[in-house]
């Protein structure tokens, strides 16, 4: 926005000047070219008043055509514009070089006629100068304009900017980012409607989280009972079968509740060298079974991303089981954690026979499987505003890399 507020100020401001400084510098121009032959009639008026018609004094060339054809002062040609003014008229007339102001005068022989030259450079003195003055005013003014110009589009666009990072910032699960309201009335206006916003995400948020805690109490009513009916029961084993499955049923609810909490209360944070490190060495226990070769690179020093441990272990569960589920014993994997454009770059290789982009869809596997490896993946990449990207190298294989932002 600022380069097309500055270019079209610059356009509107020389547009502008062009109709302003062109009929200016023509008219400078004339006011030149009329002094200048003023002041050549000036000197031809008083050189035929003179007495004896001297030149000597005069600021211009003067040539005295006497009535005898003689002549006096600057050699000149006699020309039809001479003899026309012998007649007692006064004539100006263009020549090579410039032009010629005619004046006729009464001597004692009869008509002489006094011939000034104002050459072009007389006609175009100080022109030049004031041309190359309006010039440079006319650029000073552009690009006083085009500083104008940015001056007004950074007001504009720094608040505008700073609503596009709120945003960014909100959809990669920072609920705590707050536009400044700033700038022109409308992006104030769009600030507060973003910052309303930001805060109805917070009491939804706060509502599924009282939610959840009434559900987890909801949930434990009808468990409780449903144990002490397994308890009633005459048969022992039977009540021992169903206070088993009771107890399943709770832990299971209590997972679910534990998990909806986690997520309700916001994005957390986490080491990813450490985290892969630890599933990489979890896995290569099965690799080495299988007769797999598992290379690992990681990074020196820690790697924090804006990911739950949890969130980023069961990502890397859900890449490394694909491999194991879709590939053939002893095919060969690679686990690469690296800093990448700012975040973290996670990519798990294969050597297997590869998968296409349908495989990004949920519940679609080539193997007999749920499928939701991969939307696990993606998931976690996106809820901290990261992505996930397959392909199937050239020299076959596959290739499924997770870029995550950093915390």
């Amino acid at each position: 926005m600022r380069r097309w507020l500055a270019l079209l100020v610059a356009a509107t401001t020389s547009v502008v000047l062009i109709a302003l400084l062109v009929p200016m510098a023509l008219l400078i121009r004339a006011v030149a070219e009329n002094g200048a032959m003023s002041r050549a009639t000036a000197a031809a008026e008083s050189v035929a008043l003179a007495p004896n018609l001297s030149v000597d004094q005069a600021p211009l060339p003067v040539t005295v055509f006497l009535p005898d054809g003689r002549t006096t002062g600057v050699p000149a040609r006699r020309s039809d514009a001479v003899r026309l003014a012998a007649t007692g008229r006064s004539v100006t007339a263009a020549v090579d070089g410039g032009r010629e102001v005619l004046v006729s005068a009464q001597s004692p022989g009869g008509t002489a006629v006094v011939r000034v030259f104002v050459a072009d450079a007389e006609l175009m003195r100080g022109v030049p100068q004031a041309w190359l003055g309006l010039l440079g005013l006319g650029l000073a003014l552009v690009v006083l304009g085009i500083l104008l110009a940015d001056r007004l589009a950074l007001a504009v666009t720094r608040p505008v900017d700073g609503l596009a990072r709120v945003s960014h910032r909100l959809a990669g699960g920072d609920l705590t980012a707050r536009a400044e309201p700033g700038g022109p009335p409308e992006v104030r206006s769009v600030a507060l409607a973003l910052n309303r916003l930001a805060d109805r995400i917070d009491d939804l948020l706060a509502a599924e989280r009282e939610s959840v805690a009434d559900l987890s109490h909801r949930l434990r009513t009808p468990l409780t009972g449903l144990r002490l009916d397994a308890e009633s029961l005459r048969d022992p084993e039977e009540a021992a079968r169903l206070q088993a499955r009771a107890d399943d049923l709770e832990r299971a609810v209590s997972a679910v509740i534990a998990e909806a909490r986690r997520r309700s209360a916001g994005r957390g944070s986490c080491d990813a060298t450490a985290v892969v490190g630890e599933r990489v060495r979890f896995w290569s226990v099965l690799a080495e079974d299988q007769g797999r070769e598992v290379s690992v690179s990681l990074p020196a020093a820690p790697l924090e991303v804006a990911v739950g441990a949890e969130d980023l272990a069961a990502c890397v569960d859900a890449l490394l089981g694909n491999v194991f589920a879709h590939t053939p014993e002893g095919t060969a994997m690679a686990v690469r954690l690296t800093r990448r454009d700012g975040g973290a770059l996670l990519a798990v290789e294969d050597a297997g026979p590869g998968f296409g982009p349908s495989m990004l869809e949920r519940g679609t596997s080539g193997g007999g499987s749920t499928g939701l490896g991969l939307d696990i993946a993606r998931r976690t990449a996106e809820s901290c505003g990261g992505r996930l990207a397959v392909s199937s190298p050239v020299g076959g294989g596959a290739r499924v890399e997770v870029f995550l932002t950093v915390a």
